[in-house]
């Protein structure tokens, strides 16, 4: 993903840490809907379970990318949170 677009690849992350029993995944795709809307469908949860899903719309691109930059910094804080950082699959 380049700064200024979104991504409408899937990004999937996971964060593993056996002794903290930290097994996460994390996944998430922009995409644009038949209304010319974008869409960004994100899903977590413990791998190996079901998880969930959360799927939000915007009317601008550039509104789903402050969106999109926002969960990555998120996921970028994990070593501080969960004591792992997530990597890409």
């Amino acid at each position: 993903m380049t700064p200024n677009t979104l991504p409408y690849t899937a990004i999937e992350l996971v964060a593993r840490n056996p002794v903290r029993g930290v097994h996460r995944r994390w996944r998430m795709q922009a995409a644009r809907d038949l209304f010319g809307r974008f869409t960004v469908e994100t899903a977590w949860g413990r791998i190996g379970a079901p998880g969930r899903t959360l799927m939000r719309s915007f009317a601008a691109e550039d509104e789903a990318l402050r969106y999109v930059r926002a969960l990555l910094r998120r996921r970028a804080s994990a070593p501080r949170r969960l004591g792992v950082r997530y990597l890409a699959v």
